[in-house]
């Protein structure tokens, strides 16, 4: 009986880790768009990597109606990195609510508890570095950011930015999440939402 409860609690806390991953990855392929035009070089001494990005739309417009236009797109840009950065952390809640539940279970046995601490402990993990990468990339000079880092990979979504993102945009980003991460260059992936 306490087999079968134990094999029931960690079934549920892997469940919800990975509808919790699910989901921060289905927020990133949405702010893809399905598209992956083009990599940029890594300008960087010590490294001859490829960074991810994505290409800005084609062509920029100079007239007024398209200033308008520029001015709602970005209250909508706004609106996006409110409602990521809100869909990540009720995710993020509701697995760790189920993973405190499981940590503090006076029936599950000790193994249990400790994968659900250790699972705890990645999230929080996750969420600073997330936030760390946020704070440092907005501090450079880009409007707004949301990072969504998964076990091995990180989706960087930045803004649109008034020229486009250059290959200099591109460096200067994922050398910030290198040096949080420590993942390579191929692992990083940079967004210029639209």
């Amino acid at each position: 009986m306490k087999l079968w409860k134990r094999n029931a609690i960690a079934a549920a806390i892997v469940l919800f880790v990975c509808g919790a991953v699910y989901l921060n990855w289905s927020y990133s392929q949405d702010a893809e768009a399905g598209k992956n035009l083009g990599e940029a070089a890594l300008v960087d001494s010590q490294s001859s990597s490829l960074l991810n990005r994505q290409d800005p739309s084609e062509g920029t417009q100079e007239d007024g109606a398209a200033q308008e236009g520029a001015d709602s797109a970005d209250e909508t840009l706004g609106s996006y990195f409110s409602t990521a950065r809100l869909n990540r952390q009720q995710a993020r809640d509701n697995a760790l609510s189920l993973l405190q539940e499981a940590a503090s279970d006076e029936k599950a046995d000790q193994t249990a508890i400790d994968e659900a601490n250790a699972a705890i402990q990645t999230m929080a993990d996750y969420t600073m570095t997330e936030a760390q990468i946020e704070n440092l990339v907005t501090a450079k000079g880009y409007a707004d950011c949301v990072a969504f880092l998964g076990e091995d990979s990180i989706s960087v979504v930045v803004s649109s930015l008034e020229n486009g993102m250059t290959d200099t945009d591109a460096a200067r980003i994922g050398e910030i999440v290198m040096e949080q991460t420590g993942l390579s260059a191929d692992q990083i992936k940079i967004i210029e939402a639209e």
